[in-house]
């Protein structure tokens, strides 16, 4: 009997997050075009906006030209972009100094020494927003790429729904069919998220570090990057900031809007999130290991399940199969094929995984290394926005 009850809540919880998903979905589309958001409230005054782009580069010789070229190639706005050069030792700075000799709306300034109680990222957009002039500030990553319009049409719909804070979330160019599916595992199982602040939601707020464009005003009135000198997550905290002070927050899928060049494989993103994910946990142990052993002891079940043969246990073995209907929906959504979604229950030990390594690897250094500078746990258990 205890057993037919475990299946049957297991089958339970994978329906409720199928649903959930689903129910959530709703409020997760791609930013409308700019035709679309032009006819439907008028002429708009974008085109006298102007925004600050601050990118907070580091050893980004690679993709850093393509990066600040694709952003000069921006329309419908007035721009201007710092880059903050934090420490750099390969040829960031050089190809910078070159890409302001051509367009003098490049701004370049070099963090030679990070001061003390600042984390390297947090401390480059807080010097990059301290100097921006510009009517919004976008935040950005220097390996991500955007379309030209992209700025234009989120001011545009920021203009249109009344919103200070304007989130969209990476998209990514890979081909390989299982790092797909982890990433729409990842975007379903954060689609609450984007529903909660797109409905209007008190308690939700959103982030992203691939494009995190917030009315300039909004931003000094939260405090901004003053307020996150210390905080790992400082993309999605400074959305919790901005929603604290009563700021309106819209979300969207990137997909090729907004392409970001990281995570090609399943293993590397999960090395990815070695800093991030216990750290979206504000680093509580407690927390962790509750989501870690509710996570095993349900894997356990759905392979006792298929060892039993008993209608319960085959009805909880085939339950993550559900997850294939959210993931099939997000997957048309981004323009990837049928046979990625198929493979999303499989990927789902994966993100498992990376929450146990992220924990363990924080908890074994006693902290984390980003940017070639240690920070101990406990600084930053102390420093993050709760």
């Amino acid at each position: 009997m205890w057993a037919t009850l475990i299946f049957l809540g297991t089958t339970a919880v994978f329906l409720s997050m199928t649903l959930a998903a689903l129910r959530h979905l709703r409020w997760l589309q791609r930013l409308p075009s700019l035709e679309a958001l032009t006819s439907a409230a008028g002429p708009s005054q974008s085109e006298r906006v102007r925004c600050s782009v601050v990118i907070a580069a580091r050893d980004e010789e690679k993709r850093i030209e393509g990066t600040v070229r694709r952003l000069m190639a921006q329309h419908g706005v007035q721009a201007e972009f710092f880059i903050i050069d934090d420490r750099s030792s390969d040829r960031t700075g050089e190809i910078l100094r070159q890409l302001a000799r051509d367009d003098p709306r490049v701004k370049l300034k070099r963090v030679e020494v990070l001061p003390d109680g600042w984390l390297g990222k947090c401390h480059a957009c807080h010097v990059g927003a301290d100097a921006a002039s510009g009517d919004w500030i976008l935040f950005t990553d220097a390996d991500c790429w955007l379309k030209p319009d992209v700025i234009a049409r989120a001011v545009r719909l920021a203009e249109r729904d009344g919103a200070d804070h304007v989130v969209i979330s990476p998209g990514i160019d890979v081909k390989s069919a299982a790092n797909r599916a982890w990433h729409l595992l990842f975007l379903t199982s954060i689609s609450h998220w984007f529903s909660g602040v797109n409905r209007d939601q008190p308690s939700s707020c959103i982030g992203s570090g691939a494009f995190n464009l917030v009315r300039t005003s909004a931003y000094r009135q939260c405090g901004g990057y003053e307020r996150l000198r210390l905080t790992v997550l400082d993309d999605v905290k400074l959305g919790q900031l901005l929603v604290r002070a009563g700021k309106r927050t819209r979300a969207f899928l990137g997909v090729d809007d907004v392409e970001c060049h990281w995570g090609t494989t399943v293993w590397s993103t999960v090395k990815l999130l070695e800093k991030n994910f216990f750290a979206s946990l504000d680093f509580r142990l407690g927390l962790a290991l509750a989501l870690s052993a509710a996570g095993i002891f349900i894997f356990a079940v759905i392979v006792l399940g298929l060892i039993s043969r008993t209608p319960a246990g085959l009805a909880a073995a085939l339950s993550p199969l559900m997850l294939i209907l959210p993931a099939r929906i997000l997957a048309r959504r981004v323009g990837w094929p049928w046979s990625c979604a198929a493979l999303v229950p499989f990927i789902a030990p994966a993100l498992l995984y990376a929450l146990a390594n992220s924990t363990w690897a924080t908890l074994r250094q006693g902290g984390i290394r980003w940017r070639d500078t240690f920070y101990s746990l406990e600084t930053l258990r102390a420093g993050t926005v709760r």
